[in-house]
């Protein structure tokens, strides 16, 4: 694969491997199929410790099945997945459960919080179902959470009280509870004004600086622009790969014209 720009980043530090530790994601040969039609054709990818790695293409391209077997929320029918030296794609249900509850986060398009719990009970019901901790250390983590992502007023408001944005920040800290190795995001801002939009990411950046590993699905340049690589899909397959650099006007348009080139 060509590299596109391979500029120095400016935004957020290099990922991990840049000093030599293992990778924190490793797929060969990814394929997947439903019914008759082959949606993933064999697709490699290797993420490393703190990168953050922007999914790109086309409608139909294969970016949220290839996140959800990245994430063994879909099996893979060949290929293997290792996360954090661990075989994901032998385990069984149960065991991958435990894996994702243990290494993983998720943030979806739309949060999945209960509405029938307060936003800071959300978050803490996580570490909670594993009993992570004494319940005050639980509530102190979650609460240092929120003050992070700016919503530490809201703890006692419900799901349906407050904006799109501050429930998708609260999301994030629901995904953050249990300290995952990864996190992947399907679409995290995409049904976020540009304004909520900024402010979610401006908070997963902040995390990815911290050390935590991200795998982000978008369809917006600006997102993706605020990724070290930009890893874009076509049919498929991988088609392109994009080393982001230099100052954030100038990755958007990196973006900008990769998706073009590659056809997203």
């Amino acid at each position: 694969m060509d590299k596109l720009s391979t500029a120095e980043r400016t935004e957020q530090p290099g990922p991990a491997e840049r000093t030599g530790p293992a990778p924190a994601l490793v797929a060969t040969g990814i394929r997947k199929a439903y019914g008759d039609t082959e949606i993933l054709h064999g697709i490699d990818l290797t993420v490393a410790e703190g990168e953050f790695v922007a999914v790109m293409g086309p409608s139909g391209s294969g970016k949220s099945t290839l996140l959800h077997c990245l994430a063994g929320l879909d099996r893979v029918d060949a290929g293997s997945v290792r996360l954090a030296g661990i075989e994901l794609t032998g385990l069984s249900a149960d065991e991958l459960a435990d894996r994702r509850r243990e290494l993983m986060g998720f943030v979806f398009q739309q949060p999945t919080l209960l509405r029938d719990l307060t936003l800071l009970d959300n978050i803490v019901l996580t570490g909670a179902l594993d009993r992570i901790g004494t319940p005050a250390e639980r509530t102190a983590h979650a609460e240092a959470l929120m003050a992070r992502a700016g919503i530490a007023e809201l703890r006692d408001r419900m799901p349906g009280e407050v904006s799109g944005g501050q429930l998708q920040r609260a999301g994030v800290c629901r995904a953050l509870q249990r300290d995952p190795r990864i996190v992947y995001g399907d679409e995290p801002t995409g049904a976020l004004n540009s304004s909520a939009a900024r402010e979610v990411m401006d908070l997963l950046v902040e995390f990815n600086r911290d050390g935590t590993t991200l795998v982000v699905v978008t369809h917006d340049a600006a997102v993706a622009a605020r990724a070290h690589r930009v890893v874009f899909l076509r049919d498929g397959a991988v088609a392109e790969e994009l080393l982001l650099g230099g100052q954030p006007a100038e990755r958007v348009t990196d973006v900008v014209d990769a998706m073009r080139a590659v056809g997203v």
